[in-house]
C-alpha cells in the first residue's frame, strides 16, 4: 500500500541523514499514517480512511461530510 494520506496528499519525501561526523547519506521522511474508522450518518455506513495526523485535524475541524463530498469532487472513490 502507497503511504499517502488521502485527505492531504501527504506522502513520503527524501532528504540527507547526518551522522556525528557530518557524512550524508540518503533517507525517506514517512508521513505520521494512521488508520481511521469513521461513521457517515449522512450516507449511513462506516468508512476507512488512511489519514496524517493533519488530515484527522482537517476533519476535526471541518467536519466528515464536507472533507468527503471534497475528495469527491477532486475524483477520489470513498
Amino acid at each position: 500500500m502507497s503511504r499517502v494520506c488521502q485527505v492531504t496528499g501527504k506522502r513520503p519525501i527524501t532528504g540527507n541523514k547526518v551522522s556525528h561526523s557530518n557524512i550524508k547519506t540518503r533517507r525517506r521522511f514517512l508521513p505520521n499514517l494512521q488508520t481511521k474508522r469513521y461513521f457517515l450518518a449522512e450516507e449511513d455506513k462506516w468508512i476507512t480512511l488512511k489519514l496524517s495526523t493533519e488530515g484527522i485535524r482537517t476533519i476535526a475541524k471541518n467536519g466528515l461530510y464536507s472533507v468527503i463530498k471534497e475528495m469527491r469532487q477532486n475524483g477520489s472513490k470513498i
